[in-house]
Parts: structure tokens; C-alpha cells; sequence
């Protein structure tokens, strides 16, 4: 049984998961830990259960889902897996960070690169990687069809969309995304958001006044 725990760290007020199963083995999902204080939250939390990760995932390559990536990918020994398209958002983050006053070191460029229905295993588990971009060029949303969850990115919020005022942001693309691609899934998803609370995909189609018209 996939187990998920959500860390949302306050700087961006964004979502950072940990996926596992019993096996103890584990994905850390866009790592925006970047405080001491929320690092050591994040490592005591793996210690205390003595998970084992395997892969850091970004879904997209906005600073704040990607502001961990380098100290979890020191901490632990692992590959940053995330879309071929993303990458070149991720060299801009040093710069970028200069601007906002945060320090953004670069990283390794040894990438696992993602595509359209590659499967990741986490322990028992399987996620289903989908393209869903519209928020950023190349976002992934991953998929575990036996468990009905769906880990969403900035795609899809409970009672919003994501953003596409953003670089590589395209409101057409992202209605499309939504429509063809999340919303056939069916209503019984759980979707597991960048930002805010967890939701599911009927409740989006009835309640989003973003999408309720795109169905």
C-alpha cells in the first residue's frame, strides 16, 4: 500500500511528498526544503521510519518545487529524475535565486530523464508518468492507477488551476491537459497538488468553477 506524507514548507507554502510502501523504499517528490530547520524536518522524518530513497522527482522546474534538490541529492547518493524540457529551467535557477535573494547551487547533471508513460517503481508500486504541461512546458503528474492517486504538480489545485503567467505558461495547452489527460483518470482520483490541500477529480468537475465548463 503506497503511503504519502506531505511536508509543505512555508518560504513558497508549497507541497513537498514522500511516497513509500512497506518495502520502506521511497520517492521524495519536489524537494522545497530549504532551511536548515526544514531539511533536518525532512531527514529526521526518513530516519525515524528508515526509509530508503531511491529518486528525487521534479514534476516542473519552478524554484520552488526544485529549491532541495541539491542537498537531498548529496544527502542520500540519488538521481534527480524529471522531463528532458524541464532541464533547461533548472540551469536558470542559480541566477534566478540571486534575484530573490536565495542561494540555488548548481547540480550534478547526471538526470534520469522522464517521458510520457515511463513507469517508476517505488517499493510494491508503480506511478505511471503522464505529460501535463500548460503550467510550465514539460510538468509531469505521476500516476498509480492501483491506488487511485494521482500526484498532480501545478496543474490542477482543489477549486483552481495552475498558474500560466509563468515562463513556458499556455492556458490552451493546460485546458487541454486537464481535459484529456487528468480528467478521464476518473472521479475517484486522489490528487495530490504542489499547492493546498489534497482533492479528487469529481470534486474538480463539480465544484472548479476553472473547469466545471470544460467538461
Amino acid at each position: 500500500m503506497v503511503n504519502i506524507t506531505t511536508f509543505l514548507f512555508p518560504r513558497f507554502s508549497e507541497n513537498t511528498y514522500i511516497v513509500f510502501d512497506e518495502t520502506k523504499e521511497c520517492l521524495i517528490i519536489d524537494p522545497g526544503c530549504y532551511s536548515s530547520e526544514e531539511q533536518q524536518e525532512l531527514t529526521d522524518f526518513i530516519s525515524y521510519l528508515q526509509l530508503k530513497p531511491k529518486l528525487v522527482i521534479n514534476t516542473h522546474c519552478h524554484v520552488d518545487h526544485v529549491i532541495g534538490n541539491k542537498f537531498i541529492m548529496e544527502q542520500y547518493g540519488i538521481q534527480l529524475a524529471l522531463h528532458e524540457k524541464e532541464v533547461r529551467f533548472l540551469g536558470m535557477m542559480p541566477n534566478y535565486g540571486k534575484k530573490i535573494g536565495l542561494t540555488i547551487e548548481p547540480i550534478p547533471e547526471n538526470y534520469l530523464l522522464l517521458e510520457e508513460g515511463d513507469n517508476i517503481s517505488v517499493g510494491n508500486s508503480t506511478f505511471k508518468v503522464l505529460l501535463t504541461p500548460g503550467h510550465s512546458p514539460a510538468s509531469i503528474s505521476l500516476f498509480c492507477a492501483e491506488e487511485k492517486i494521482l500526484i498532480s504538480g501545478d496543474v490542477l489545485f482543489k477549486n483552481r488551476i495552475g498558474r500560466i503567467d509563468l515562463p513556458g505558461g499556455n492556458f490552451d495547452v493546460l485546458e487541454k491537459c486537464i481535459k484529456e489527460k487528468i480528467f478521464p483518470l476518473g472521479d475517484d482520483i486522489t490528487i495530490y497538488p504542489g499547492h493546498g490541500p489534497s482533492t479528487n477529480i469529481g470534486y474538480e468537475k463539480e465544484n472548479n468553477s476553472f473547469v466545471c465548463n470544460w467538461i
